[in-house]
């Protein structure tokens, strides 16, 4: 790969990931407060960054996420920033967006397309985020476990069967362009 070829690569894959970062800021913005843990589309988000651009690059995007809100940029829920709320309750589930990205990511991306990894990868991530955010919104809240579950994962299970559900057909629809486009210039992940 010649010298303007590497710099073409690292230009795309730098303006993708900024591309994901924007969406999951976009998708924190569409948040419903229902308790100490809003409803939001940033996780939709979170796995459309691991199934499209892989675990390595999907990680830069949710760290520069997470690097912003921590900056005071109002990226998180609603509007929201700072250490404050990076820490606070519903810090597990914006850590959790890590092991999302990462375990969706570093299953699908370097395989042939198959609908059943891709569910398998979106479950194993979306149970990392609810064990890490339920974990961290007990301890930070001081709550029992039966009052975290009901907090942090019930109101949440019809909306993220949908999302899994809207990935996965997104997965099967665009993802083989997307790759094969990126293929062609040379970008590992």
């Amino acid at each position: 790969m010649s010298n303007n070829d590497t710099i073409t690569s690292n230009l795309r894959i730098t303006v993708h990931s900024a591309l994901f970062t924007a969406l999951i800021i976009i998708g924190a913005y569409i948040s419903i407060p229902i308790g100490p843990v809003p409803i939001v589309l940033s996780d939709f988000f979170v796995m459309v960054t691991g199934l499209f651009i892989g675990g390595k690059y999907g990680l830069l995007s949710v760290g520069l996420y997470l690097s912003l809100g921590a900056l005071g940029i109002p990226v998180f829920a609603g509007g929201t920033s700072g250490l404050a709320i990076l820490f606070g309750p519903t810090g597990g589930f914006l850590f959790g967006f890590l092991f999302l990205v990462a375990s969706i990511g570093f299953i699908t991306y370097k395989r042939q397309s198959s609908l059943i990894r891709d569910l398998i990868a979106v479950l194993i991530g979306n149970v990392l985020l609810y064990a890490i955010g339920i974990t961290w919104l007990k301890i930070s809240l001081d709550m029992s476990w039966t009052a975290s579950m009901a907090a942090g994962l019930i109101p949440f299970l019809p909306g993220t069967i949908i999302k899994t559900l809207v990935v996965l057909a997104l997965g099967r629809i665009m993802v083989p362009h997307f790759k094969e486009n990126m293929a062609y210039f040379s970008i590992d992940r």
